[in-house]
């Protein structure tokens, strides 16, 4: 198994590619901490798991939060004395053109992409500096290298997610952290279902309205962005870091 004996811990871990990526880190060896906004969904992937015969436990947590995010960290060491991965998969979906957007759409969308994967960073680094080995996986999105028609301000914080990666893998580099970024192409999940609803589209209606871009005539699914995650987390990606992995069913290069 590729995670044996590994401690994870999955933001954003209660739906969509963090549920699936909680779920295959398990099967995969892993304890996994299993952290989200809403708290019953995390719980309903932790027992999911535990069903399957892995590890996890849930946590209630707004990652925006600095003091929430130091808790995540806190609360995985209790648990299992060291912490070997970090996903920042946790994300708001605000999408706004810059004539729409206001400061509390900014403050939101930014909190969560941009500040939540900057403070759950920080507070699991202490204990990675310790085991002189660590690796922290950012969600970045195919919107963080192209523009889209009135989605600025997520496109915006994806966009940074990126920078941050690298400047990221830059500074940690010394205590032997890496640091990867997994950009997803349109993946069919709530958030998804949540955006294409506010279109006026279902999920079929929108792979046949919006894939057009697609080399793969369809949207993607959570368990074909997990295995991109588990790569470049697992050992098997040790001379990986400051990377940008596109899984996009071939759309930033069509």
């Amino acid at each position: 198994m590729r995670l044996e004996d590994k401690v994870a811990i999955i933001t954003g871990g209660g739906s969509g590619i963090g549920r699936a990526t909680a779920r295959l880190f398990s099967l995969e060896g892993a304890r996994v901490l299993v952290a989200d906004l809403r708290g019953e969904k995390a719980q309903q992937v932790a027992e999911e798991i535990r069903k399957e015969g892995g590890i996890a436990e849930a946590m209630a947590a707004d990652v925006s939060q600095e003091k929430q995010a130091e808790g995540i960290a806190k609360r995985t060491v209790e648990l299992w004395k060291r912490i070997d991965i970090l996903v920042n998969n946790a994300a708001s979906f605000i999408k706004k053109r810059v004539d729409e957007a206001t400061r509390a759409d900014w403050e939101e969308v930014l909190g969560v992409n941009v500040l939540g994967t900057s403070f759950c960073s920080k507070y699991v680094i202490p204990a990675m500096q310790k085991q002189k080995k660590g690796a922290i996986v950012n969600l970045g999105s195919i919107n963080g290298v192209l523009g889209m028609p009135d989605f600025m301000t997520y496109n915006a914080t994806k966009a940074a997610i990126i920078n941050m990666t690298k400047s990221m893998a830059l500074d940690l580099a010394p205590y032997n952290i890496r640091v990867n970024c997994v950009c997803p192409g349109q993946t069919n999940t709530p958030a998804l279902e949540t955006v294409l609803r506010s279109l006026g589209s279902s999920i079929e209606e929108g792979e046949k309205k919006y894939c057009d871009r697609h080399m793969i005539k369809r949207f993607g699914k959570p368990e074909e962005i997990a295995p991109a995650i588990l790569f470049v987390a697992s050992d098997e990606a040790s001379f990986m870091t400051s990377s940008i992995v596109m899984v996009d069913g071939g759309y930033t290069g069509n």
